[in-house]
């Protein structure tokens, strides 16, 4: 057997002593032994059903045959270069890239991580402006390392240390808790906008050089700006010549029904950053800007140089994965089935108390986990007892474990996932649910 997949008698003994902590618990019981589709198999031969695709990164599922095959075939020919060669597939996925942004953001930086390109995003958006503060929702979350995650302020902030310097936030439009109330009591997204970059301007020492968003802010609970929000801010950047950054993490590549959630706004970004959904659930990343953004950032000296920009296989592997969904029409079926899904987790609004909001977009959708509806009060208790009732029953569900956000299910299956699928896990989160419900 393998020494990578081994199987021992006492797996947490191994765990507790040589498997080092980074912030996320271990809140699954099981050893996960392998994966197929839609479903993840444990060493004790347990069949869970994934609603999460991984970390929101196996767009087509796991182990997908075509995605296999192209790594198979890659690695015997180009697995890795130097960073400043160039290979066919590194080529090819830049252009496809482009075009699938109807060349409106034509030149591409292939990299690995989501933190990672963000962190690339923000010095190129540094370089380009010659400022240095960065403006992002206060429910973000971009990344982990130094600038990425000075832009997010859902977690890893309280740490005691300084952060990146210049660091602003907005407030997050949260339609199911308005801060800013219109007359008819709905959330005022206009007024909160402009009371945030009121507080921008304010705290600002002058330098504004962009505003990062996600388009679907999911770490924050799969908040979907209202209509008009996002042509809004565009403005209000642009404004202050500042840039406007897209995280489409987990948004791009046919999730929300659109190849990228921008496209449902027809707001184009100065800057568009890609992971997760990219590789199919290897680390590929990317970076997409304009000709003119480019050109002055190589101007001005730009550099972001790692030892995978450009790896080949990866990059084949991502060339893989636009192909499919173009030729299975995977947008399209991710409006479909995201419909489908929608009216199961309607019903679960409609039908049981603590369940109190069902909102996003495609095959990207939460629930919101709440005391009662007369209060509205967020239950983070509820949503771990639901999260681990639902493990028991066969499906993995990922809920906000984020301090102050929790009790928000995010629910992402494959692109690639069944209507019968979607419908086990709707009965299964259902019957979780009744079943705490009960409890309570």
């Amino acid at each position: 057997m393998n020494s990578a997949f081994e199987k021992r008698t006492a797996p947490w003994k191994d765990i507790e002593q040589h498997v080092g902590r980074y912030g996320a618990p271990y809140f699954i019981p099981e050893i996960i032994d392998h994966a197929s589709g839609s479903y993840l198999y444990t060493e004790d031969g347990r069949k869970i059903l994934d609603f999460t695709s991984g970390q929101m990164s196996s767009t087509l599922g796991h182990s997908n045959p075509e995605i296999v095959q192209i790594v198979q075939q890659s690695i015997g020919r180009l697995d890795h270069l130097f960073s400043g060669m160039l290979s066919r597939p590194s080529i090819n996925l830049c252009t496809k890239i482009s075009k699938s942004t109807g060349d409106l953001l034509p030149k591409v930086i292939p990299l690995t991580t989501g933190s990672e390109v963000n962190e690339a995003a923000i010095r190129l958006a540094k370089v380009v402006t010659g400022k240095f503060e960065i403006v992002s929702f206060n429910r973000s979350w971009h990344g982990v390392t130094e600038a990425s995650a000075g832009a997010t302020y859902a977690s890893a902030r309280k740490l005691g240390v300084p952060g990146s310097p210049g660091q602003l936030s907005i407030p997050t439009p949260y339609s199911y808790r308005p801060d800013f109330i219109n007359a008819d009591g709905k959330l005022d997204w206009q007024k909160q906008l402009d009371y945030g970059f009121a507080m921008v301007d304010a705290q600002s020492v002058g330098s504004l050089a962009a505003c990062i968003i996600e388009p679907i802010i999911s770490g924050g609970g799969i908040l979907v700006p209202p209509k008009g929000y996002l042509a809004a801010l565009k403005q209000k950047c642009h404004e202050r010549d500042m840039l406007l950054i897209f995280d489409e993490a987990q948004t791009g590549f046919a999730r929300t029904g659109n190849w990228y959630a921008f496209q449902h706004e027809k707001v184009v970004p100065d800057i568009l950053t890609l992971s997760k959904t990219l590789g199919a659930g290897l680390p590929l990343a990317a970076l997409a800007t304009t000709a003119e953004i480019e050109q002055k950032a190589h101007d001005k000296g730009f550099i972001f140089y790692t030892s995978h920009v450009n790896d080949p296989l990866v990059a084949a592997v991502g060339c893989t994965v636009m192909d499919i969904i173009e030729r299975d029409q995977l947008d399209q079926q991710a409006l479909k089935k995201g419909t489908f899904l929608r009216k199961g987790l309607q019903h679960l609004v409609d039908t049981h108390e603590i369940v109190g909001d069902a909102r996003g977009r495609g095959l990207l959708q939460g629930i919101e986990i709440i005391k009662n509806s007369a209060t509205k009060e967020r239950s983070e208790r509820l949503g771990n007892l639901i999260t681990a009732r639902c493990f028991k029953l066969g499906l993995h569900m990922n809920i906000v474990c984020l301090p102050g956000m929790g009790g928000v299910f995010r629910i992402a299956p494959p692109l690639t996932v069944s209507y019968q699928e979607l419908e086990e896990g709707l009965q299964i989160l259902e019957q979780a649910i009744s079943e705490i419900e009960a409890e309570i």
